[in-house]
């Protein structure tokens, strides 16, 4: 049977992505803001920017491609604006770096923590590389930068999340020497 005169084709489009594909566009955003608030937001503004323009011809493949575009982006331009906003307030915001309030914490290693302290350009290369699997030039032209940026990038994030998550090596090298002592 034909559609209704009253519902366009990108209505059935936009309803189909969200009842298919809802909840792994709320997992990627998820994965990119590290906010569960956040990521139905950044769903939400996607949603509406890549919809808000009468756009047919979109299947659900297409469509969930362009709004995953748009959840970067919209991220992307979020942490442009919070960091306009440091070089202003910095007397306001607190530390990045907080002291652990148990031992016990201090072994855990929270990837989503550690994704939280890198920068938005660092994070999204990290989450595209990694959760989208893409390479290094899918990610290049997603983000506009040159192959070379993405890879700094990535070595930077990488190497700043692998450092927040080496063991203690004065705690180690206390239980061996207590270990040495008791023989």
């Amino acid at each position: 049977m034909a559609e209704d005169a009253g519902s366009p084709a990108w209505e059935s489009v936009v309803t189909k992505l969200v009842t298919e594909r809802g909840d792994a566009l709320t997992r990627y955003a998820y994965l990119i803001s590290g906010s569960p608030d956040d990521a139905a937001d950044l769903v939400q503004d996607a949603l509406v920017k890549t919809f808000s323009r009468v756009r047919n011809g979109f299947s659900v493949a297409s469509a969930e491609a362009y709004v995953r575009r748009a959840i970067l982006n919209t991220f992307l331009d979020g942490g442009r604006r919070r960091t306009r906003w440091r070089k202003v307030a910095h007397l306001v915001l607190a530390s990045d770096v907080a002291e652990s309030r148990a031992t016990a914490t201090e072994a855990q290693i929270d990837m989503r923590a550690e994704l939280m302290k890198l920068s938005p350009r660092e994070r999204a290369c990290i989450v595209l590389r990694y959760y989208e699997d893409l390479k290094v030039d899918d990610i290049a032209e997603w983000l506009d930068i040159s192959p070379g940026t993405v890879k700094r990038y990535l070595s930077d994030g990488l190497a700043r999340m692998a450092v927040a998550m080496q063991p203690d090596r004065a705690t180690a090298t206390d239980i061996e020497a207590g270990e040495n002592r008791a023989y």
